[in-house]
């Protein structure tokens, strides 16, 4: 039988089959065993066949081919990568200004991600509620910035008694990923939304302002309106995969149009002459820390 995987806890499966069938299987051992970069050869989201013949034991025999795919680093250190979820229809980033602050560079990482692996991503900055008025500009900065970039961008405070009807219809008929720092909320918004779900919250840590773990495993939940939710555990840092470096200027949703125009090719937008990347920042048509962001990134992948 063909089945999703909607939990993986590294050592057995929950596969979900259309006959509403929620069975545990095991990984059959020819894909422990085989070399990879990969920290986890089967992902929350995938298709897999599964041999349910030992009543006993259900085994997962095969992967389908995927759709799509989130991939992160697993360590900083490491040279191998973990599969967040696959076959994503959207990736949501949950952020934060504040309580705990969630870094643009650390958006700017997901965004690169989303759009090498053709995954829709949308900017959810959560806890508005706590943005005091010292912090209304830099926050209003950083919102334009992203939806004149051309990304979907949402503000809310999940903690408030109801959602907004945009927010209930973002999830809608679709399998949508929820990621970001411990303490964003990610938890809490899946709660509102599939109150079943009955994931686990904490408050913050008092000293560093920082989230502490509650989930400790990726784990999909099923909602009302055909939706499909992918609660992640919190992430620190967000390592990209390798990639040649002049693609990540195609990756920054300002550049695109600007690319053609640039005299290279293989533009990397850093200090090459003619570069229309570069003549767009000087004229404040980019912003600095989008830019700054970009060549941080670079550096990353030039390393």
């Amino acid at each position: 039988m063909i089945g999703v995987v909607a939990k993986s806890t590294g050592s057995w499966y929950e596969v979900w089959f259309e006959n509403g069938e929620q069975i545990k299987c095991r990984l059959r051992g020819r894909f422990r065993l085989q070399k990879s970069e990969l920290t986890n050869p089967v992902a929350v989201g995938d298709e897999v066949d599964v041999d349910l013949s030992n009543p006993e034991q259900a085994v997962i025999t095969d992967i389908k081919p995927r759709r799509n795919y989130l991939l992160r680093k697993a360590t900083k250190a490491s040279s191998r990568f973990h599969i967040v979820a696959s076959n994503l229809d959207q990736a949501i980033v949950l952020a934060t200004h504040r309580s705990p602050r969630t870094s643009t560079g650390f958006i700017d990482r997901f965004l690169v991600t989303c759009r090498l692996y053709e995954i829709e991503p949308v900017i959810l900055f959560n806890k508005m509620d706590l943005l005091t008025e010292e912090d209304q500009d830099a926050f209003d900065y950083k919102y334009l910035t992203y939806i004149d970039a051309g990304y979907t961008v949402i503000r809310t405070s999940v903690i408030e008694s109801e959602l907004e009807a945009d927010i209930v219809n973002l999830f809608k008929n679709k399998t949508s990923l929820l990621f970001g720092h411990s303490g964003v909320g990610k938890s809490t918004l899946l709660n509102k939304l599939i109150p079943s779900a009955l994931q686990s919250t904490a408050k913050l840590s008092d000293q560093h302002d920082k989230g502490k773990h509650t989930t400790t495993f990726a784990q999909m939940f099923q909602g009302a309106g055909g939706s499909r939710i992918i609660d992640t555990p919190g992430v620190k840092e967000f390592g990209l995969e390798e990639m040649e470096a002049w693609k990540l200027g195609h990756c920054f949703k300002e550049f695109e149009a600007l690319i053609p125009n640039c005299k290279y090719n293989t533009c990397l937008h850093k200090s090459e002459p003619n570069c229309a990347v570069i003549d767009a920042f000087c004229r404040d048509e980019i912003s600095e820390f989008r830019y700054q962001n970009y060549l941080n990134i670079l550096e990353d992948i030039e390393k």
